[in-house]
């Protein structure tokens, strides 16, 4: 994963340095012809190897350099698994409000709702940029980890009062271990730097949750 942060810094600093350069390219200083429609030659400051000095490169080459993050199949099939988890998760905090006894319960729940259901529109919106969904090979959503079986669901929307909150949280962090399961084996295995945006964002809050979760 180091090795990966790594190549979107230096992803970042060649985008900035071909940004800068081409600008400077488009115009003159003393208001005469742009520099860039005449010039020929390098327009890139690239950074050199340590102990190495930079070096004019052109444009087309500077984009050569660029890591390559296009989106490989555990990109897709994490994507669209979550999304189906975190519904999910959602299925469940919609009971709280009518069945829950705990206050926490409630409020943790309009918690869990108020941040998936934005991280499922951000799944579905990148999957539409990167031309829609992708065949499994496989994948049962079923067998997701931390997924609820349907006999689960249906003793959770029979339950009520501090049934339901002991249910509830038992089923929640097992649920949120799962999507924590997830998200670091696409960091492993994925290759796209928003995914793994993504499925750190899920670590952090998920982890989080987990742990206030216990201690209720």
């Amino acid at each position: 994963m180091l090795n990966r942060r790594i190549r979107g810094a230096v992803a970042v600093a060649l985008c900035a340095v071909a940004i800068g350069a081409l600008s400077a390219c488009e115009s003159a200083p003393d208001g005469g012809t742009p520099q860039g429609k005449a010039s020929t030659g390098p327009a890139v400051v690239a950074p050199g190897k340590p102990g190495e000095p930079a070096r004019r490169i052109s444009p087309a080459e500077a984009s050569r350099l660029l890591p390559d993050d296009k989106p490989n199949a555990a990109d897709f099939s994490y994507a669209q698994m979550m999304i189906v988890h975190h519904r999910q998760a959602l299925t469940m905090t919609a009971l709280a409000p009518q069945r829950a006894a705990s206050a926490q319960v409630k409020k943790l729940a309009d918690r869990i709702t108020a941040a998936q259901k934005p991280e499922i529109d951000a799944m579905e919106g990148w999957l539409k940029n990167n031309g829609g969904p992708r065949e499994q090979g496989g994948h049962d959503h079923h067998t997701m980890p931390g997924m609820a079986t349907e006999a689960q669901l249906a003793e959770l929307r029979k339950a009520k009062g501090a049934a339901f909150d002991e249910l509830f949280l038992k089923l929640m962090i097992t649920h949120h271990e799962g999507a924590v399961t997830m998200a670091a084996e696409v960091l492993g295995q994925g290759n796209n730097v928003l995914v793994e945006e993504m499925a750190n964002d899920v670590i952090a809050q998920q982890t989080s949750e987990i742990n206030r979760m216990r201690s209720m």
